[in-house]
């Protein structure tokens, strides 16, 4: 009876300790999401800067390493204004038909009983439009520090990778080391396979998306495509929406139900057959997650921090799944939550 009640103790201890890391997650955002978004982004470059290694000195494979990642996330975001600021300025200058169907919809549904005026009117119109427009523009814009702060971890940890390896592995708790270097080793490795999955079915996703904006003679399918690729990389919320804005987009520019039935049904198949049929074919069973477990992910970490949050949900869900295969005690979560434990194993000790 006594030890019950002491696992009782022990039980809710763990909980709030849990609860009490989540939230303090949640305050101090701005200091531990730049941190685990370097993390991801070593992660995925650092065997780049290995090879690098092998036929330049350290520092200087470590600047070309860190001007890699810094053209990249100039690029990606250059062609995420691009794409959202060509949408943006459509419908800034094609307001006053926004407004038309507005008005349009508020009478029919005066007309079958539903007063929307008072509920509405201050909310929505012309001016809502452009002020969600101005506060999207003014979150990409303060995302400038978080790209600066996260780019000076990347740089200080492409530089410290190596050492701090050895600082590991020269632990004197020898379990401890080896638990933390093949884990490390483990989640970079799936880390790096989940973002090429990732990747491929994100460009497979806009291309298709591209095409069939093409054919239905939807504007402004170049952007829808890319739009597409972007938000794919964010499950189930990302297809979600890169799904609504070309429907609600179709809905203004054909203004015809059976327009926007197709536009809304097509691209949903598109999400469905990559989604569904083509990348878990792809993935195979290495990264077999629960999908009730990637839409937590999601959901949690996009709360906590946020667009980062999310797009990196999936990759610290696998690391935690990751290094819980590692030890017997916590073997279970990981063979709970869906993750294929087959060959992570701990790797046998070195012996002096």
């Amino acid at each position: 009876m006594r030890a019950a009640g002491y696992k009782a103790i022990y039980t809710a201890q763990v909980l709030i300790a849990t609860l009490l890391f989540v939230a303090m997650l949640s305050v101090a955002s701005s200091v531990f999401a730049p941190v685990a978004f370097a993390l991801f982004i070593i992660a995925l470059v650092w065997p780049a800067q290995r090879r690098l290694q092998v036929v330049l000195p350290h520092y200087l494979a470590v600047v070309i390493t860190f001007l890699m990642v810094v053209l990249a996330f100039l690029a990606f975001g250059w062609l995420i204004a691009w794409a959202f600021g060509q949408v943006g300025r459509w419908i800034i200058a094609d307001a006053a038909r926004f407004q038309q169907l507005y008005d349009e919809a508020r009478l029919w549904l005066e007309e079958h009983g539903f007063v929307v005026e008072v509920l509405w009117s201050d909310n929505f119109g012309v001016g809502w439009i452009l002020r969600t427009v101005q506060t999207v523009s003014g979150r990409l814009n303060s995302t400038f520090s978080f790209w600066l702060i996260a780019l000076v971890y990347v740089l200080l940890g492409l530089m410290e990778v190596e050492a701090f390896e050895r600082r590991i592995g020269a632990l004197r708790n020898q379990t401890a080391s080896t638990l933390l270097l093949h884990g490390s080793r483990l989640t970079a490795m799936k880390i790096r396979r989940y973002m090429m999955i990732r990747t491929a079915m994100s460009v497979v996703t806009g291309l298709l998306v591209w095409i069939f904006a093409r054919a239905v003679g939807l504007s402004l399918a170049e952007e829808w495509g890319f739009i597409a690729f972007a938000l794919n990389y964010i499950p189930f919320l990302g297809p979600l929406f890169a799904t609504l804005f070309p429907t609600l987009f179709a809905l203004i520019q054909f203004g015809t139900a059976e327009s926007v039935l197709l536009v809304f049904v097509g691209l949903n198949l598109i999400q469905f057959v990559v989604s569904s049929y083509v990348e878990p074919r792809v993935a195979g069973s290495a990264l077999s997650v629960s999908p009730v477990v990637v839409l937590f992910s999601v959901l949690l970490w996009g709360y906590l921090w946020g667009v980062f949050g999310a797009f990196i949900g999936v990759p610290i869900t696998i690391a935690l799944l990751t290094f819980c295969s590692q030890h017997p005690s916590s073997k279970w979560v990981s063979e709970l939550l869906g993750e294929d434990v087959k060959g992570d194993q701990v790797a046998p000790t070195p012996r002096a």
